[in-house]
């Protein structure tokens, strides 16, 4: 499972524009990783510009 790093999040939605389960909310400067629909590809560690996103 993807795991968050807030500290490091900047919250730019760069995530959530990648994933396509959909597992990825930004809801009012909150990211939450939806792990019933994230199949662990990893774009969205890899898109992150600010590496706040580690994957498995």
């Amino acid at each position: 499972m993807v795991k968050i790093n807030y500290k490091k999040c900047g919250y730019c939605g760069a995530c959530v524009g990648v994933c396509e389960q959909l597992a990825i909310n930004l809801i009012e400067h909150i990211i939450e990783i939806d792990i019933e629909k994230c199949n662990n590809c990893n774009m969205c560690v890899i898109v992150c510009p600010l590496n706040a996103l580690e994957g498995e």
